[in-house]
């Protein structure tokens, strides 16, 4: 699945607290789970599709590329479905995991990355107290939304490079070819990252501050 980079709009979406955003995503794949009907995902759906290209004003192309993302996924749960229970639960699987990648995409295009990872840093703030450091957290997250477009774009240039040597191979064959030069680059950039992450110092830890004893006074 790829994430929505940050589309700059001056619509309401776009002004409304990160947390805010992240609460009403939470919400919605609570409500999705909690009312397991086909009308309910094809509501939700509706109301995603709305918010995000009325009210966010958001193009058309964001959410069709993450839509295009998961097709084959939401293919492989219509087929499973078909053949182990029946077409109807298939699609409503399909359908409530379509709104929930829009919904996810809607929410990264219309906020800022340092705004989203500094909400999870101050959730994870009491975990502290076993140790967890939040802005390690944050540096995880941001990583991750940084990185994986990097990725789906390094995968795009192989196949792009197959089809130019006049290669096309189709099917397992197609998957094997993207994905063995695939991630020996992503073991290359992987290795690169935490050498320039290593030699920033981000896995240093402070060390504890000393209280300075009270110097005498002076007689």
């Amino acid at each position: 699945m790829t994430l929505a980079l940050y589309v700059p709009r001056s619509s309401v979406v776009h002004r409304l607290p990160a947390g805010l955003k992240l609460l009403v995503l939470a919400a919605l794949a609570v409500v999705l789970f909690a009312l397991p009907t086909l009308t309910a995902a094809g509501v939700a759906l509706a109301g995603v599709l709305a918010v995000g290209l009325l009210v966010a004003r958001l193009p058309v192309a964001v959410l069709a590329r993450q839509a295009r993302a998961v097709r084959w996924w939401l293919l492989a749960l219509l087929v499973v479905h078909a053949l182990t229970t029946d077409w109807r639960t298939g699609t409503h699987v399909a359908l409530r995991l379509l709104t929930l990648v829009l919904a996810a995409a809607v929410v990264t295009a219309t906020t800022r990355v340092n705004a989203m990872v500094a909400v999870v840093e101050r959730l994870c703030a009491p975990l502290r107290l076993v140790g967890v450091r939040p802005a390690r957290v944050g540096l995880a997250i941001t990583m991750a939304l940084r990185f994986i477009p990097v990725l789906v774009e390094r995968a795009d240039r192989i196949r792009e490079a197959q089809a130019a040597r006049g290669g096309s191979p189709r099917g397992v064959r197609a998957l094997r070819t993207t994905i063995a030069p695939l991630l020996v680059q992503v073991l290359q950039m992987a290795h690169d990252v935490s050498e320039a992450l290593d030699a920033r110092g981000a896995d240093d830890v402070p060390p504890p501050r000393r209280r300075r004893s009270p110097t005498p006074e002076a007689s």
